[in-house]
């Protein structure tokens, strides 16, 4: 699998905004042949609202809170449908309902627009009575990084905080100082590190990558719900679930690191095929229902 995505996806430059947007929505998330079959038997709910839009996932009896997902694509590409095969599989195994948020994408809309857009998701769902208490943040890559940058956020306006939040190989540094973007270039079937950039500049704009709503990196990481980051060791990304990590903990804060061995960027996209997917989604919703102190699957 690993390199059948190395073929369809690495390449050392992805082109202009316009194209690199239009090529990494053709190739990002799971094609559809995918997203029907880990959908099957799982309820999905369109959200139209004026405030947001979006989608609710639920499997059976959701009986422990809810969870906010927040889809990766390097902030121009994804929306709730291309990550059905982790929104569902995370419905089944923590047996919540999951509300995959449709944010604004670049580079038609720039940072802070999806920010923004995250921060009307969550209030949103605070309005529709869900208890911060029994409320989880969830994402990958780029929604990792989007996740931590709403709790960031979050705090910083006075809102109150979720229980917890689950980052699957989080972009957490858009300013690409990682050591690992050097030491795993070549071990990591998605990109090269020069993607990194590329990236950035579509959604950033003029905006500086060390800017802490985009980088939460950079951020205050203090007072922070407790933090759970899994990352494969041969990401380039490596060094951004690791420094997070270590910055949480500096901070105070809780989190726990899970770094898997021979797995690509994002592979619980995989759930259902290979037993690191499966184990992956099952330890993030163990850990979401544990901190409500309920201990599910």
């Amino acid at each position: 699998m690993a390199a059948a995505i190395r073929v369809a996806m690495r390449r050392a430059h992805w082109g202009e905004p316009a194209r690199l947007a239009r090529r990494a929505r053709r190739l990002f998330g799971a094609p559809n042949p995918l997203v029907w079959l880990r959908t099957r038997g799982v309820r999905i709910e369109p959200v139209h609202d004026d405030a947001v839009r979006g989608e609710w996932l639920s499997a059976g009896p959701a009986d422990q809170g809810a969870i906010l997902y927040l889809h990766g694509g390097g902030y121009v590409a994804g929306s709730p449908v291309t990550h059905r095969p982790i929104t569902a599989a995370l419905a089944r195994l923590a047996a919540r309902r999951v509300f995959a948020l449709e944010y604004r994408l670049a580079p038609e809309h720039r940072f802070p627009a999806a920010l923004d857009d995250a921060v009307a998701g969550y209030r949103w769902l605070l309005e529709q009575g869900i208890a911060p208490s029994s409320l989880a943040v969830a994402g990958d890559s780029a929604g990792g990084g989007l996740g931590l940058a709403l709790l960031v956020r979050a705090r910083d306006e006075g809102l109150p905080r979720p229980a917890c939040a689950v980052c699957f190989s989080p972009w957490t540094d858009l300013a690409a100082t990682g050591e690992s973007l050097l030491t795993n270039n070549g071990r990591c079937a998605m990109f090269r590190p020069e993607n990194v950039a590329d990236f950035a500049r579509v959604y950033l704009g003029d905006a500086s990558p060390r800017h802490p709503h985009a980088s939460p990196l950079f951020a205050d990481l203090g007072g922070l719900p407790p933090l759970l980051v899994q990352v494969g060791s041969g990401e380039i990304l490596l060094d951004d679930a690791r420094r997070l990590h270590e910055k949480v903990r500096m901070a105070g804060g809780l989190s726990t690191l899970q770094v898997f061995d021979a797995v690509f960027h994002v592979w619980q996209m995989l759930d259902g095929f290979i037993p690191e997917s499966r184990q992956a989604l099952k330890d993030a919703a163990a850990f979401m229902n544990r901190r409500e102190g309920t201990l599910r699957g």
